[in-house]
């Protein structure tokens, strides 16, 4: 099966296909909405063969659905049918999860995305919890407003850098994970990274996509019961399976 990922930034929009090492852009921002984002897709790929779709989207997901708009993209994607719109099977995901999936080793790993906000994923021995890390409370305002974009710029990259030292710790000493993958745009400006920490790429958004999909690297159950876990890893049988 050939798998089309969809990784929406509120920047660029990026896309890749099963077999393919480099991937493709277009700008995404305020004036983008669903249905204009599919047409620039499809244009762009028209050369790649693709069965399946994976979309990773800037926001929370429940049971395939997207149930909140963006705040830095155009309107409409609340109740859109992205199936129909492209005409193929789609699996939309939250973009922090779908970084994570791709990033994800064994045991429990918590991910978090150093970009405009703060995304957060984690998974235990292959079961996903999105989780909405970034707006909890922390000192005068939230994780988010700190170690986020908008934290960076008004503390400068050397108190920045101690922020997220604090915040990553103190996620770690209330959810225990075995490691810490730090992804987003915004990892590479860390001097040194806190323990138990690794890197990632932002391109391990891709390789997410393509696991929803892929029953030999990571069975899928998907459409969740509930709207913050996914079984993505299954222990026993190497095969597809769909909870409804």
């Amino acid at each position: 099966m050939n798998v089309l990922a969809v990784d929406i930034g509120g920047t660029h929009v990026k896309v890749l296909v099963t077999g393919q090492k480099i991937h493709r852009q277009f700008d995404s921002g305020k004036d983008l909405t669903p249905k204009r984002m599919v047409s620039k897709i499809q244009k762009l790929v028209a050369d790649w063969p693709y069965d399946a779709v994976s979309i990773g989207y800037p926001g929370p997901v429940v049971k395939n659905k997207v149930i909140l708009e963006p705040w830095n993209l155009g309107k409409g994607w609340v109740g859109f049918n992205f199936e129909k719109a492209f005409k193929r099977p789609v699996n939309v995901i939250n973009d922090a999860a779908m970084q994570a999936l791709g990033s994800y080793r064994r045991g429990k790993m918590l991910f978090l995305g150093l970009g405009t906000g703060l995304g957060s994923t984690l998974i235990v021995d292959g079961l996903i919890v999105s989780m909405e890390l970034a707006h909890l409370p922390y000192r005068s305002s939230t994780f988010e407003d700190y170690v986020g974009l908008r934290g960076l710029e008004k503390h400068g990259k050397k108190k920045w850098r101690k922020l997220v030292a604090d915040v990553v710790a103190r996620f770690i000493a209330a959810l225990e994970p075995d490691e810490v993958a730090l992804g987003g745009g915004n990892v590479r400006l860390l001097k040194k990274l806190p323990p138990l920490c690794r890197a990632v790429s932002n391109d391990n958004a891709f390789l997410g996509g393509f696991r929803l999909w892929d029953s030999k690297s990571a069975p899928l159950c998907a459409s969740s019961a509930t709207a913050d876990t996914m079984d993505v890893f299954s222990e026993h049988k190497r095969k597809v399976t769909v909870r409804k």
